[in-house]
């Protein structure tokens, strides 16, 4: 079996995740990432299952898991822990439901006022800065 962890530097590290070296950086001091050895009068090199684990943390971020629930998520990605995982996410998607409310609420204020200001002629005081003042 072939060990990938040798081949890639920090930057082609960098590049075949789709992140910055700073970002690499910032995830190892943050206990995401490990930080390997840095062989004596070498560079430390990276692996296939760094990049993974990079892209691994991406995905999470884009679904809203904040870095603490990545760490914990990180814990179980072992995959036999399919209960505690679903409540990471039963509560994402808690959070993610309410702020869709939140704009749909937002949305149909906004499209209320930008209907109200289209229909005012002459030199009248605008309905949105109205509403933005009496809120």
């Amino acid at each position: 079996m072939e060990t990938t962890r040798e081949i890639l530097t920090i930057g082609a590290f960098a590049k075949a995740a789709g992140v910055g070296v700073e970002t690499i950086r910032f995830y190892q001091r943050k206990g995401l990432l490990p930080e390997p050895d840095r062989p004596y009068g070498g560079i430390r090199r990276y692996g296939g299952a760094d990049v993974a684990r990079v892209k691994f943390i991406k995905s999470a971020q884009r679904l809203g898991f904040s870095l603490h629930e990545i760490g914990e998520l990180l814990k179980l990605e072992d995959g036999r822990h399919c209960h505690e995982t679903a409540r990471f996410a039963a509560r994402r998607l808690a959070d993610v439901r309410a702020r869709l409310a939140d704009l749909a609420r937002m949305e149909a204020v906004l499209s209320k006022l930008v209907d109200e200001c289209k229909t005012q002629q002459g030199n009248v005081f605008c309905p949105l800065i109205a509403a933005l003042h009496s809120s």
